[in-house]
């Protein structure tokens, strides 16, 4: 792979707390200023305070991390027409509509970028792509744009600084959920929702698998209602007479000088029925490998 170090090529310039880095999300767009007594349930769960310092401490260090890295992105997407051709043929029979329909126009999408990922010190981060592959077939595109028909997304790198940040968890109220293993490592859930005092709260929030003993991040799942472009979905929701349920789920497998990095990114777009079944219009899934990392650097002040 061709890496192309100079800071002219890249394509988007996000600075921490003001833009979204990843799954089109206003990942830390949170005034600061307000201040909140700590919420009950964590002063009165020693578990979960510790678990809560760990994680303070670890976005801390990864806010004020310098990086430097390149990774192979694949991205695989589906896309089932069945709703919208029922939407839009709604006096066919089912079975002849989705015969002749539906499997002529249903998608599946496969693309492979070289992605690069640099964040500086004065806490710009700038992301580009060149595109590799494109559906099978070979071709080398820098400056890429995302050729994705449902999500648009960036790598979510930052997204446990706008969750787990000390001065944002007055925002917050957290609980511990749940118990898990992550890849045969038992990890804690920890859900986090805004407190009654911020309902509206503009940062990501939503459930992290946290590691037992050690406070390692190794998944997040993120709730849907901070979903970017969520009119769309809704728009779709009203024409299929359906409800959206949209997930948002991304693992943190990659390490590197105690920081972890995205290995996998999987998004869903489904719609419920006045029975609550599921009808999944679309799959997204982004697997990140071979990492090459040129810079990584935690400087906490």
């Amino acid at each position: 792979m061709k890496h192309v170090r100079s800071s002219a090529a890249f394509s988007s310039d996000i600075r921490l707390g003001k833009g979204a880095l990843g799954l089109a999300l206003a990942i830390l767009a949170v005034s600061g200023g307000f201040l909140f007594s700590r919420p009950a349930q964590e002063a009165q769960d020693p578990v979960l305070t510790a678990l809560l310092g760990k994680l303070s401490a670890y976005a801390a260090r990864l806010e004020g991390s310098v990086l430097d890295f390149v990774c192979r992105e694949e991205i695989a997407e589906r896309i089932d027409p069945a709703l919208d051709v029922r939407a839009a043929s709604p006096l066919v029979p089912d079975a002849f509509r989705d015969r002749i329909y539906g499997k002529l126009i249903s998608a599946k999408n496969h693309y492979v970028y070289d992605y690069q990922c640099v964040r500086g010190k004065n806490g710009l981060v700038r992301e580009t792509r060149t595109l590799l592959d494109d559906n099978g077939k070979k071709t080398n595109v820098p400056d890429a744009k995302l050729k994705t028909e449902v999500f648009v997304f960036g790598m979510p790198l930052l997204g446990p600084v706008g969750i787990f940040a000390e001065r944002f968890r007055p925002f917050y109220d957290y609980k511990i959920t749940g118990r898990e293993k992550v890849d045969g490592k038992p990890a804690l859930i920890i859900e986090a929702t805004p407190t009654a005092e911020r309902p509206g709260a503009t940062n990501l929030y939503g459930k992290a698998w946290v590691g037992a003993e050690d406070g390692e991040i190794l998944k997040i799942e993120w709730s849907e209602s901070r979903v970017g472009r969520r009119e769309i979905f809704e728009e779709r929701a009203e024409k299929y007479q359906m409800q959206p349920r949209i997930t948002l789920r991304s693992e943190f497998s990659a390490e590197k000088n105690g920081i972890r990095f995205p290995s996998m990114l999987w998004m869903e777009e489904a719609y419920l029925n006045t029975r609550g079944r599921a009808f999944i219009r679309s799959t997204t899934t982004v697997a990140y490998k071979d990492f090459k990392f040129f810079t990584v650097e935690v400087d906490v002040r």
